[in-house]
């Protein structure tokens, strides 16, 4: 079993857990019942090339524990103020010491949007995502029937969600289009062995139409990377734990856009 299979077995144990907790209507019925807001993740990503969404994580599996102070709120801050798009806030428990505190709370204190980056298998982790706070959430093709990814889709736009969709290959990107994403995330990073590469951005770009948004995740650390990515149409790049752990993330995300010299 690989590392991909493991997240989603626990993840199921926490669905479960979920359901238990939470009357499934009174959930649907607060999401519903809050704002649209008229998709700010989306709009956001489309207000600057490239859009940077900026992580905050406090582990992962292939590094371990990444933050041991983890000043989340100070993290998030310090990216609104370096002139961050959005933040992407970790909340899968178990791999990823993740918390859906984390991200409520970073919704109320920052004006950007946060999308919720998790394993979701279930609807109702998408109705819980609406009433925490989240502007947008991860789907990750490899998860899903097209079928069941274009009604997760429509579930989450119906409550005014946008889903930043990940694809790995020319395979699951066809059915990312065909499940009418709006917004399309290559992983560089490989999902079942951790492995990193650019390039895989670069090469699967081709694929997407312009009208659908292409966010690059994963492995981004210097400004030739981006200038790379910016040359091949890339709309948005995520960028992870170099960045987090940067003292003067303002100046660094300066550096990272070409708008000062690293020197």
């Amino acid at each position: 079993m690989n590392i991909l299979d493991n997240i989603v077995e626990k993840t199921k144990i926490r669905v479960e857990k979920l359901k238990c907790s939470i009357n499934m209507q009174d959930l649907k019925t607060a999401a519903l019942n809050l704002n649209k807001n008229d998709f700010p993740f989306e709009k956001a990503l489309r207000n600057e090339t490239p859009a940077f969404i900026c992580e905050v994580k406090k582990a992962s599996p292939s590094k371990g524990i990444i933050a041991e102070e983890f000043p989340y709120l100070k993290i998030a801050k310090e990216y609104e103020r370096a002139g961050a798009s959005a933040i992407s806030v970790l909340t899968e428990p178990d791999f990823f010491l993740g918390s859906t505190q984390y991200l409520k709370e970073i919704a109320n204190t920052v004006k950007i949007p946060v999308l919720r980056k998790d394993f979701i298998i279930d609807e109702i982790q998408i109705y819980e995502a609406k009433t925490i706070g989240a502007s947008a959430i991860l789907l990750i093709c490899s998860l899903f029937d097209t079928e069941t990814l274009a009604k997760f889709i429509k579930i989450a736009e119906d409550i005014g969600l946008s889903c930043l969709v990940e694809a790995h290959d020319e395979i699951e990107i066809k059915k990312a289009i065909n499940a009418n994403a709006r917004i399309i995330g290559v992983n560089n990073r490989n999902l079942k062995n951790f492995e990193v590469n650019i390039q895989n951005s670069i090469n699967l770009r081709k694929f997407v139409p312009d009208n659908i948004l292409f966010v690059s995740e994963s492995g981004i650390k210097t400004h030739s990377q981006i200038n790379e990515l910016i040359k091949n149409n890339v709309n948005a790049v995520l960028i992870g734990e170099t960045f987090m752990k940067s003292k003067d993330k303002k100046r660094e995300l300066q550096i990272l856009k070409g708008e000062i010299s690293e020197n």
